[in-house]
């Protein structure tokens, strides 16, 4: 190994993407002339596992991601994406970092969510509905408290002792937390909402309220959905849909299912060069199916902390 070059783990991953600065490199990519992201490579594995190879470069870094999704690990303690992002030097051709696959994954798309959310929602205090208590349950909830004026959280999952673990982690960050068991129940009551969930079901169908941001990022193929047709139609004709990138024109099986036209929703980099602006009124959902300029993104932050 190159002396040039880090490998690390989970936590050391983390302590390199604080999310202040994670929501500025995601600025800077979509900015950035330089940044190409070639189309990603997902392989289907036996039993319904996937390999994904996902590739980005600008003028100073190259990245490959590489990953395994694996649905069947929900409820059994082994995470659901295992994998490496790995970072070289253009100029020289050194490997500079080896970072955790899935911990990237789980911030950047975090973070991704928390600087729609920072110009779309109407009520960014809150409360905040996490639909998922796992890896990206987790994420969102510390995107969304480190920079949004966050006040309250209500989680639903299927797992009870997630559920109640992400609460405590709510409250150690001093914002009042409530497990429900009815997360349809709660549209009502909350204006912020993620769907964080393994995507093999319909986990929201009631009427969203006029004033809601919906972040979905669980499904990110054609064949995964968590919101209904009704509510992503909601949304449509409300405040609007919103893209993460033009892949997702592709991927988002929400969108797809409900026969929704993507090609006429503007994505996150509309929004923020001001080419697309929001809508006076109603629900707005943000549809996250990933992309490989915001693991490049993760990686610019993790050199620049080093």
């Amino acid at each position: 190994m190159p002396a040039t070059s880090e490998w690390l783990d989970a936590a050391a991953t983390a302590a390199r993407l604080p999310y202040p600065a994670l929501l500025q490199a995601l600025r800077e990519v979509l900015r950035d002339p330089s940044v190409q992201v070639p189309a990603r490579s997902v392989q289907a594995l036996p039993g319904g596992a996937s390999l994904f190879l996902m590739p980005a470069f600008d003028a100073r870094l190259a990245i490959a991601k590489l990953i395994t999704y694996t649905p069947a690990n929900a409820g059994t303690g082994r995470p659901a994406i295992q994998g490496d992002v790995v970072v070289f030097d253009i100029a020289t051709g050194e490997r500079r970092l080896v970072l955790d696959g899935p911990t990237v994954t789980a911030r950047r798309t975090a973070a991704v969510s928390a600087l729609a959310a920072r110009t779309l929602a109407a009520v960014p205090e809150g409360p905040l509905l996490i639909v998922g208590a796992g890896a990206q349950g987790r994420s969102h909830l510390e995107a969304f408290a480190d920079t949004l004026p966050l006040r309250e959280v209500r989680i639903a999952s299927r797992g009870a002792e997630g559920a109640q673990a992400l609460a405590a982690l709510a409250r150690e960050r001093g914002l009042r937390a409530d497990v429900v068991s009815d997360p349809d129940a709660q549209l009502a009551h909350c204006p912020l909402v993620v769907t964080a969930t393994p995507a093999d079901a319909v986990v929201l169908s009631s009427r969203a309220r006029g004033d809601a941001f919906i972040a979905a990022v669980g499904a990110f193929t054609p064949r995964m959905r968590e919101l209904s047709a009704d509510l992503c139609q909601q949304c449509a004709e409300g405040g609007g849909v919103w893209l993460d990138s033009e892949d997702a024109r592709h991927e988002a099986g929400d969108l797809m299912q409900a026969g929704l036209p993507l090609e006429d929703f503007p994505t996150l980099a509309a929004l923020l060069e001001g080419t697309a602006r929001p809508r006076g009124s109603g629900p707005v959902l943000f549809k996250s199916c990933g992309w490989g300029g915001w693991d490049l993104a993760a990686a610019r932050a993790a050199v620049v902390q080093a």
